[in-house]
């Protein structure tokens, strides 16, 4: 299925309408032609496919939603959101007026505010406005006397809703973003600042030569450390380091006191020229690190305690050979991955010429399982594989892994003797010719290998691998919705899109044309997210964060009225909580909510819905009362659901509604909010 990005209204054809000029239509055609001019003739959609939650143990030291640039303390690179699955899809957009680039590394507070890179800082922003606005900040040359800026890509939010920064001078900040209730903060309070490579060199009694790269937590809450950058050659002997700041040491500043950091700063010295290229993970049994030439758990006993360390092999840094097709190479040295968990396993790639996906056992480090990916390229394409690999857990003793081609993005200047690789800004990091001109400038390849515990251990094979496919994102995973979604860009064509797999195929289930400019080009950075359920951010190149949504609710009576997308949203709701507020049945759908403004006294509302089948019958629509229970709704209709239904085809549950009903959830005035199910049984 392919839809393409459109204009809503025909302003030639509401001219006639609106002169009486036009062709007389009765009621149904001209909702039918009013439809058609708001951009939604699609029958069908994606029908949802869920699958478990991700199965994580939550980390008391780190926050409650996708806190960092991987989602969670385990890098799974996946999220229990709603994703668009293709309801009348469209994509909006939030121009970028005041940073160099559209908001990139985005993550969420406790409170679900979107924290992404500001002025060489970081800020709470409103993603969905026309213009991106800044709520609250913090920028190291307007607030701290300059001379650095945050990493963002390694930054976090940890379980007291401070957020966690290291920085390119070698400190780690920790920055309060937002009061007791969620309200951001004009400007960031900053309530920690450490230098790390200062503290490290005081404990050691020598100098590091590579900078902090990435910070963590524990389960413990000791703060994990890092040195190294996207690309650290052994031969080149600098000297690197992996420690921790205790929990104590944390504590004491956090209340105003003084801390012994030289009694309360640990650290690990690697052989010289060992660095971590990537993020750390954590987990219940330590740190997991993956530096170029080993993977280590690690845990705090009065310091460093390694508990094991695994090496692997590399062919080294990747680069393109003179005359290929790209200019750029890879990121890495070794391994390209951060390290991604399950409860019981460790997942990276190697960088051999052949990459292959590895699996640790995570309390002894032995290797239980490995498996070339993207094998199947011919001789003159590259792999390696730079971005988090995907890990899902079905909790039945099968993982699957998603791993990526990114052979190409990497900066030619990253070989450089004086390439200092920690600093993450596109100009450091990522090759220019692809930055210009887009994925016919990298290597295709994207795969799932799943992981399967047997009586006789760990077996890997590979389910599907797609060779024609360059994606520019760092994929996500939705369990609610069972889709891969990703960013590319057709290589005939120029087009980039928007493009949604089929997570058991593979194959390509939909694409949303957004543009053939190159300045769209998603520059690795992932896409995130909205925590409503209809929102799927893109950030680009071109000073424009694009958020792709499903325009899943309308007014059927009067379609010129567009309901603000922004004030909708879809949750999961469990059985177990459903009969908990009154519900009767299984749920059947996700609860749809919408705010309508100004409604009529009575105004009929419709949500797009699928994934039904059976009969009408078998179906009793709930609404969620002004008391938060569930009410069954007796007065309402399922449009187009004569005979047995089909889970692909759409359908609209229609009711009417009316400010300060019975079932309008709203306090204000003028404001109609109502939250409906279909159930089942």
């Amino acid at each position: 299925m392919k839809l393409t990005r459109r204009s809503f209204l025909s302003t030639s054809a509401l001219a006639l309408l609106a002169c009486g000029l036009a062709p007389t239509a009765s009621a149904a055609e001209t909702n039918g032609l009013f439809s058609d001019l708001l951009g939604c003739g699609a029958e069908t959609a994606l029908p949802p496919r869920p699958l478990t939650p991700k199965v994580i143990d939550p980390n008391p030291f780190m926050g409650i939603s996708e806190s960092n640039i991987h989602h969670d303390c385990y890098n799974t690179d996946s999220t229990n959101a709603i994703l668009p699955i293709g309801i009348c899809p469209e994509v909006n957009v939030a121009m970028e007026k005041t940073n160099p680039n559209a908001s990139p590394a985005i993550f969420f507070d406790n409170f679900d505010n979107p924290i992404s890179p500001f002025l060489g800082g970081l800020a709470i922003r409103d993603l969905d406005a026309a213009e991106v606005k800044t709520l609250g900040f913090f920028s190291p040359a307007k607030h701290d006397g300059g001379g650095y800026v945050i990493q963002s890509s390694y930054s976090f939010v940890d379980g007291r809703n401070l957020v966690v920064c290291p920085t390119s001078h070698n400190h780690v900040l920790m920055l309060r973003a937002a009061d007791e209730n969620g309200a951001p903060l004009p400007v960031f309070e900053k309530v920690l600042d450490i230098n790390i490579k200062a503290a490290a060199e005081k404990v050691l009694g020598r100098t590091l030569e590579q900078n902090l790269l990435s910070v963590v937590f524990d389960y413990e809450g000791n703060l994990w450390f890092v040195t190294g950058g996207f690309r650290i050659y052994p031969g080149r002997q600098q000297q690197g380091a992996i420690g921790y700041i205790s929990h104590t040491a944390i504590d004491a500043i956090l209340a105003g006191r003084t801390a012994d950091l030289e009694h309360q700063v640990h650290v690990y010295l690697p052989e010289p020229g060992e660095g971590a290229e990537n993020g750390i993970a954590s987990c219940k049994e330590g740190a997991v690190i993956l530096t170029n030439l080993a993977c280590y758990l690690l845990r705090a006993d009065n310091g460093v305690s390694i508990v094991w360390r695994t090496p692997y092999d590399s062919a080294g840094a990747k680069d393109s050979r003179e005359g290929a097709a790209t200019t750029g190479g890879g990121l890495a040295w070794g391994g390209g991955c951060s390290p991604s968990l399950s409860r019981e396993l460790v997942f990276f790639t190697d960088n051999l010429e052949t990459v292959s996906l590895l699996a640790l056992d995570i309390k002894t480090g032995a290797v239980v399982a490995s498996h070339p990916v993207i094998d199947e390229l011919p001789a003159n394409m590259p792999v390696s594989v730079e971005n988090s690999a995907i890990v899902y857990d079905f909790g039945n003793g099968r993982l699957s892994t998603i791993v990526c081609n990114w052979f190409g993005a990497g900066s030619p200047n990253l070989a450089k003797p004086d390439s200092d690789s920690s600093i993450q800004s596109y100009e450091n990091i990522y090759d220019r010719n692809w930055l210009l001109k887009g994925n016919c400038m990298i290597m295709p390849g994207i795969e799932r290998v799943d992981t399967i515990k047997t009586a006789d251990g760990w077996t890997m094979k590979s389910i599907w691998c797609r060779k024609d496919l360059s994606d520019t994102s760092m994929l996500k995973l939705s369990t609610a919705t069972g889709y891969i979604y990703g960013f590319v860009q057709d290589v005939d064509t120029g087009m980039w899109q928007y493009i949604i797999l089929d997570f058991a195929t593979g194959k390509t289930a939909l694409t949303v044309d957004v543009a053939s400019l190159y300045g769209y080009n998603n520059m690795a950075i992932g896409m995130y997210a909205g925590h409503d359920g209809n929102k799927l951010y893109c950030p680009t190149g071109y000073k424009e964060l694009l958020r792709l949504q499903d325009r899943f609710v309308y007014l059927p009576e009067m379609p010129y009225r567009r309901v603000d997308l922004d004030k909708t949203s879809r949750k999961v709701i469990s059985a177990a909580e459903f009969a908990a507020a009154g519900g009767q049945g299984t749920p059947a759908t996700w609860l749809h909510t919408a705010t309508l403004e100004n409604v009529h006294p009575s105004t009929t509302v419709a949500f797009r819905v699928n994934g039904l089948t059976g009969k009408k019958d078998d179906y009793k629509l709930y609404a969620v009362g002004t008391d938060g229970q569930y009410h069954q709704i007796s007065d309402w209709t399922l449009k187009n659901a004569d005979g047995r239904l089909r889970a692909k085809k759409v359908y609209e549950i229609r009711l009417a509604v009316q400010d300060g009903g019975a079932i309008d959830c709203s306090p204000n005035a003028k404001e109609t909010t109502v939250s409906v199910l279909l159930a089942r049984g």
